[in-house]
């Protein structure tokens, strides 16, 4: 029951994420554009690779056209299915790798927004424009080699009889959950000085609440529309799962106004000036 809580309470860090960070709608909107772009392509080629996928399958078996029946339908319907299914868990973190580094600029903007919100970042540690680009290639590229290994655990896994297909996503939904949280903890452990090692120690700390989060975050994903509108918030939500383990504040110390950032700051009015009674009569 424990573990069950703390991967429920992981949950609930994103719906805190998307609370918080769909508090500035303007910055929130902006963060949907990358995974817009992105998803659009990711599912175009996921959508070919599917309606392809028996024809695929035919060409890499012949050897299966001596079989009698069912035998050779059974064993490309089998394949077919693992095949979408792996791709589909390497589709779901490549989404993520690339969507983080395209949209980089648009989700410091928005975890550094809600940052101010709830206090700050204690001992910030500045990181070079260049600093920054080379930390974002390495994060994506390590992410997509785990997206491959992870689509062929799924692939293989899906290959087993009758339970195959379900053993392979619930394989894939671990191993992606713990790589999300991974990666979208990556900017404020950053700028708090935290190296990748130290990172996974951190999430160590509490691995079903990191794994939690980063299960929701796979989940929402896999839904049609659910990464455009997820991941501004999968953004404030790895910030928050950092802040939480470290044991800083989590809750807003300032009212956001949305339209703060448009609007100029009001003077102070000036001091009263003291009537003078009239002249006594």
């Amino acid at each position: 029951m424990r573990r069950i809580r703390a991967l429920l309470h992981g949950m609930t860090i994103l719906a805190a994420g998307f609370r918080i960070g769909w508090r500035n709608p303007r910055l929130a909107i902006l963060g949907m554009v990358p995974p817009l772009v992105v998803g659009a392509l990711l599912v175009t080629g996921l959508v070919v690779l599917g309606v392809n996928a028996t024809s695929i399958v035919e060409s890499l078996t012949p050897f299966a056209d001596g079989w009698g029946d069912p035998w050779p339908a059974v064993l490309r319907v089998v394949l077919a299915i693992a095949l979408v299914a792996g791709a589909a868990a390497v589709g779901v973190l490549l989404f993520a790798a690339v969507t983080l580094l395209v949209g980089a600029p648009f989700y410091e903007r928005i975890w550094r927004a809600a940052e101010g919100e709830l206090g700050g970042i204690p001992d910030e540690v500045e990181l070079t424009v260049g600093q920054s680009i080379a930390k974002g290639v390495d994060d994506g590229l390590r992410l997509a080699g785990i997206a491959i290994l992870t689509g062929l655990v799924v692939f293989l896994l899906g290959l087993i009889p009758v339970v195959g297909p379900v053993v392979g996503w619930i394989g894939g939904a671990l191993v992606g959950s713990r790589a999300l949280a991974v990666e979208l903890s990556s900017m404020p452990a950053d700028a708090r000085g935290l190296s990748l090692d130290e990172r996974r120690r951190l999430l160590d700390t509490a691995p079903d609440v990191a794994r939690g989060f980063g299960l929701a975050v796979y989940l929402l994903f896999l839904v049609p529309g659910g990464a455009v509108l997820c991941t501004p918030a999968a953004t404030v939500g790895g910030m928050l799962l950092v802040r939480e383990l470290r044991g800083e504040p989590t809750t807003p110390t300032t009212v956001h106004d949305p339209g703060a950032d448009d609007v100029p700051p009001v003077p102070p009015a000036p001091p009263a000036v003291p009537s003078t009674p009239p002249p006594l009569a």
